[in-house]
């Protein structure tokens, strides 16, 4: 049988780390806690892909790894797959969830806060970014272990739908 662990507790789990990082450890340099944030989210992404490939043949290209994390590994965080997949086949990949799970609640806070003062909007996004850094790095740890050296960065300028961009390194 499969451990799970609770949507609401990786919820708060999430928003602690972000909090942490952001507003305790590194306040004057949030550079340095979205790497922090990435990093963790990189372990985390390592390990599980280690766990779901253990039974799985090597990937012959990238193609197939990035199916997989699309489908399989997409599948086992949020029991959904990847809604949509485009590649330039150059070695740029956008998956794009229509509903990301750990930001899709950010949305109703995200539009509130057009109508409110620029700053107080432009802090939202700033937060609602750094939430980000963490399935980055998971996504990146994971295609890491498949042997695929990449960078990912996320869009979210259509709350909730979400957009991951991987670009290969060669």
């Amino acid at each position: 049988m499969a451990r799970e662990v609770s949507e609401s507790c990786m919820d708060s789990l999430l928003t602690e780390i972000v909090s942490s990082y952001c507003n305790v450890l590194y306040v004057s340099k949030p550079e340095l806690a979205a790497r922090r944030i990435e990093a963790i989210g990189y372990q985390v992404g390592h390990q599980l892909s280690e766990r779901y490939t253990m039974e799985r043949p090597r990937f012959s290209d990238h193609l197939e790894a990035i199916k997989f994390i699309c489908k399989d590994f997409w599948s086992e965080l949020f029991k959904k797959q990847i809604d949509n997949l485009k590649t330039n086949h150059r070695g740029t990949f956008v998956l794009q969830d229509d509903k990301f799970a750990w930001v899709s609640r950010m949305s109703s806070t995200e539009n509130s806060g057009s109508t409110q003062e620029p700053g107080i909007g432009n802090k939202a996004a700033e937060a609602s970014s750094m939430h980000l850094y963490f399935p980055c790095g998971i996504i990146r740890g994971a295609l890491s272990n498949l042997g695929i050296s990449c960078a990912v960065s996320a869009d979210i300028s259509n709350l909730p739908s979400c957009s991951f961009v991987i670009r290969i390194k060669v």
